[in-house]
């Protein structure tokens, strides 16, 4: 099987030369999705224009235990029967049925043992009439047999044994290719491989595995005030970086293989180095922060300086302002998220979850919303999407409801933690009261 590499950009040894954004041309981008009257793009025009511009990864060769959940870019076609010969389903003795026809507890059958069979070894002679091999669960039937008797239906004797139980022709053995016949389809491309699926493969002697692999994923949060959690806060003004770990998190979840580059400062040289240095290893590169209207929101300045960029005002609430580029040589996909960590952690599950799945060929690319009873009042902005932090459970019916967490506020990352689903309302609805169906994305499912 031919293996395809991911292709090799550059030497990631060396050194990369500082970045002039004067020598960046003004790049000519796609068509922009549509606005309403506020200059808001709607959420759905957002996604899929952003998504019209992402490419599934190449086909990558994977070991089997790196391919799990994984999208297979191959039809797998079984060389083999599975099983491969006729064996024993039990511990017990191959016979010929013939010689234990009206075996009793009371009248049972005696059979000469004629030998032992463990898994992985085979018969030495054919089995005679009158007689029996002792055989394990695994073991090839010898010649001759038809049937296994098991165990719990005889004394265990190796000399002769003694049969309590007639049975069937054919009673507790597994045929050649019942499983699955030499020559069948088992997987199919686009298959996503479980646990069940790597067996398989491994079954019939495959060790790797064409796939779409798991997209490289850089995370970095930008501002000045950022402090890595384990270090001491210096002054008032300062916090810790929440938003890369809240990031990457959901990236690996989402099955990146993600590096976070944890916090880069306000400053454009900085910030424009620091992306650059990361292109190298990147299938898509994911910021928080510097895309509002601040003097100090540095990803907006500096990025059109890198590349293509599209900064836009969706119609969500949180998550308004978003930013998506093609940065590069190579124009490595960019999304820029805004830095309150609500604000992030929804743009992601809205945008960013989309993009990575898409990248690795995993459908559907957004996650399905789900019905759910809501169990409290809800207040909403008409005009926006918004999505409201919830926690789903099942009730005495098996029906899923939701309870609103918190309030609407970008910032309140403890009502976050606590949420497993975000409760999706349409721009129209400004009131939902309790007993209302409402649609959920529910963490945790596709």
């Amino acid at each position: 099987m031919a293996l395809f590499g991911r292709r090799n950009k550059k030497n990631h040894e060396e050194p990369a030369p500082p970045v002039e954004p004067e020598q960046v041309p003004e790049p000519v981008g796609p068509q922009l999705p549509p606005v309403d009257a506020q200059g808001l793009r709607s959420m759905e025009d957002h996604r899929d224009f952003v998504l019209s511009l992402i490419d599934e990864l190449p086909p990558f060769g994977q070991q089997l235990l790196d391919a799990i959940d994984l999208s297979l870019c191959e039809d797998v076609i079984s060389e083999l029967d599975l099983p491969g010969f006729d064996n024993s389903a039990m511990d017990g003795y191959a016979i010929q049925t013939p010689d234990v026809v009206g075996a009793t507890d009371q009248d049972p059958a005696v059979l000469a043992v004629v030998g032992e069979i463990a898994a992985g070894q085979t018969a030495t002679h054919r089995l005679s009439p009158g007689t029996a091999m002792k055989i394990m669960t695994g073991a090839p039937l010898p010649e001759g047999a038809d049937a296994v008797v098991k165990y719990e239906d005889t004394d265990r004797g190796t000399d002769d044994v003694l049969v309590y139980a007639e049975v069937a022709q054919g009673a507790n053995i597994r045929r050649r290719g019942e499983d699955l016949a030499a020559g069948t389809v088992v997987l199919t491309t686009g298959d996503r491989l479980h646990s069940g699926g790597i067996g398989l493969l491994a079954a019939i002697g495959m060790d790797k595995v064409m796939v779409r692999p798991r997209p490289r994923v850089v995370v970095i949060a930008t501002g000045s005030e950022l402090v890595d959690p384990g270090t001491e806060l210096q002054h008032a003004g300062q916090i810790y970086d929440s938003n890369s770990f809240l990031l990457a998190a959901a990236a690996k979840e989402a099955g990146a293989q993600v590096f976070r580059v944890g916090q880069v400062s306000d400053d454009p040289d900085e910030v424009r180095q620091l992306i650059h240095d990361q292109l190298v290893r990147a299938d898509l590169i994911i910021t928080s922060g510097g895309v509002s209207e601040g003097d100090h929101d540095v990803i907006k300045d500096v990025m059109p300086t890198m590349g293509w960029c599209d900064f836009a005002k969706v119609a969500m609430q949180p998550g308004k302002p978003q930013g998506f580029g093609l940065i590069g040589d190579d124009k490595v996909p960019m999304i820029m998220l805004p830095g309150n960590p609500v604000s992030s952690f929804v743009s992601f599950e809205a945008f960013v979850r989309p993009v990575i799945r898409k990248l690795m060929a995993a459908e559907p690319y957004v996650r399905t919303a789900v019905p759910a009873i809501s169990s409290t009042d809800i207040v909403s902005v008409p005009g926006k999407r918004q999505f409201a932090r919830g926690v789903v459970s099942l009730d005495d019916q098996d029906q899923r409801r939701v309870r609103w967490v918190g309030e609407h506020g970008s910032h309140l990352l403890g009502d976050l933690a606590r949420a497993n689903g975000l409760i999706v309302l349409d721009e129209e609805i400004e009131h939902v009261t309790a007993g209302d169906v409402v649609p959920v994305w529910q963490f945790g499912e596709d």
